[in-house]
């Protein structure tokens, strides 16, 4: 039988209108190569959700299986199910860290990705540095970042910890700087995460006034969230995800009702 061609997932330029994601098919493997060893079957699937495939002659974790979905610019989706579903995976799948095991995956347009803290920053260098960095890694040139660097220190509220080594910043510290760089530019496809939500109430509160604004200025927006209050603020749509499959998508109120009491 012959193996289906694989398509690996594309980040290209646009224009601006013409952002888009298109999946078809799309499924996303996780090999474990020392199957014999229960606890680290059951790590894994801890990690990224989905099924493990026994049959197999190497036990494969099936994180994503079979993900149909096309946005285009405008689009405002948020991601729900419980712990495991797949969220995080269909993420990281959109924005290039994983490419799909079988099927395809085709992303337009620049993709700002805000469910990572540690991707595209460097503890051993000071808060101020590593707006640059992570600047760079969205997108943006020294420059711009030069001249948003004022804004995103009044925002964070970091005060002289920006002068130190993001290592010895608390988890809430780092979102924060992450949150005001990323709410600083101007993306074309942006994805995010519930963990945003790890710092202090009167923190969120000030930062989802940032975050309204960061929606609007985006071309597209997919956001993973237990929060139905956070998902009616950001999204109009909603895709939910069981067991790396899709339940149901289409109006966000629609699902979110369909979903009721499965979550986690």
């Amino acid at each position: 039988m012959t193996e289906p061609m694989i398509e690996p997932a594309m980040t290209t330029t646009s224009t601006g209108t013409d952002v888009s994601i298109s999946l078809s098919k799309a499924c996303v493997d996780f090999p474990v190569f020392d199957g014999r060893s229960r606890s680290l079957k059951k790590t894994v699937l801890g990690m990224v959700g989905g099924n493990i495939d026994g049959a197999a002659k190497v036990p494969i974790i099936e994180a994503l299986r079979d993900i149909d979905l096309n946005l285009g610019h405008g689009a405002r989706l948020g991601l729900v199910g419980h712990n495991g579903a797949g969220k995080s995976t269909l993420l990281r799948l959109l924005s290039g860290i994983y490419e799909p095991t079988r099927g395809s995956a085709e992303i337009r347009g620049r993709v700002a990705p805000v469910f990572d803290l540690g991707v595209g920053m460097d503890p051993e260098i000071s808060g101020y540095e590593n707006i640059v960095i992570r600047g760079l890694f969205l997108g943006m040139t020294r420059r711009q970042m030069a001249d948003r660097v004022d804004d995103i220190a009044e925002f964070t509220e970091l005060g002289d910890f920006l002068n130190l080594p993001l290592r010895t910043y608390s988890t809430g510290m780092r979102i924060r700087l992450a949150l005001g760089v990323v709410t600083s530019i101007d993306p074309e496809i942006l994805l995010l995460d519930e963990g945003i939500g790890a710092v202090d109430a009167a923190f969120m509160e000030r930062a989802r006034g940032r975050l309204a604004d960061l929606v609007q200025r985006s071309g597209m927006l997919v956001f993973a969230s237990h929060s139905e209050e956070f998902l009616r603020q950001l999204c109009d749509s909603a895709l939910w995800l069981e067991h790396g499959r899709v339940r149901a998508h289409g109006d966000l109120d629609d699902v979110l009702r369909q979903y009721g009491g499965h979550g986690p």
